[in-house]
């Protein structure tokens, strides 16, 4: 049987075009984890929240397609916390929370899998030298939440990411973010120090964590037999 996997987030996850390489999303590299007997479809968009992805209608797009033993992930944080923007901003006391629970009961509804993910850490490093715990501020904490209170399977990438960073140092775990300097790439001629988009290097590690938590949660041990046996960073047997 083949099963889908749908990605509802923002840009960590997002398929980059040709003009924003080498900038990557985490979730363009998911599929090469998987036997064929998952198919990845990515529908995170850059720029979204939870309440702009909503509003738009990108919900109700996935649920035209989503079937019966299917996965749903479902990753923001970033955007809704951008209070200058009341098309993204979603308060993480109430708005946040009503929102995450509309893509999980909406998963239900149709015999699918809701998985909600934390948002990947941006890179911050505080004056002395530790990580922000507030670096996507409240929402990570609000999603593990919401996860209790409606019991729901949750990846907690916030927390291995700012594991994955605190391991590399602040220096070596610039590649794995947009840090390019003047005429590097004709994409950003004048440079860019991007704290919170991924490198190639970068989306491609935050993927194999995603894989590693997959891996870890009993609660999807069917989605995780169906991960390749050997994943290299290829992703191939």
């Amino acid at each position: 049987m083949k099963r889908t996997l749908f990605i509802a987030g923002d840009s960590t996850a997002a398929l980059k075009g040709a003009s924003e390489k080498p900038m990557t999303g985490w979730g363009e590299y998911l599929q090469g984890h998987f036997n064929s007997s998952i198919k990845v479809k990515n529908c995170a968009i850059n720029g979204r929240s939870t309440k702009s992805f909503l509003n738009e209608g990108r919900l109700e797009a996935i649920e035209r397609e989503l079937q019966a033993g299917d996965y749903l992930f479902i990753q923001f944080g970033h955007n809704d916390g951008k209070q200058e923007d009341p098309a993204r901003y979603a308060d993480p006391v109430r708005e946040y929370p009503g929102n995450l629970s509309r893509f999980i009961e909406l998963a239900r509804s149709r015999d699918a899998t809701p998985v909600l993910l934390t948002s990947v850490s941006r890179r911050k490093f505080l004056p002395d030298g530790t990580l922000d715990p507030l670096a996507v501020a409240e929402y990570p904490e609000v999603m593990r939440q919401v996860a209790r209170t409606t019991g729901t399977i949750l990846l907690d990438i916030f927390a291995a990411s700012q594991h994955l960073y605190r391991q590399l140092g602040e220096e070596a775990s610039r590649r794995l973010l947009m840090h390019l300097p003047p005429g590097a790439h004709p994409n950003y001629p004048d440079g860019i120090q991007d704290d919170t988009h991924f490198s190639e290097e970068g989306a491609c590690q935050i993927a194999e964590l995603v894989v590693a938590e997959i891996r870890y949660a009993d609660a999807l041990s069917v989605l995780a037999a169906e991960l390749r046996q050997v994943d290299d960073k290829g992703g191939n047997d």
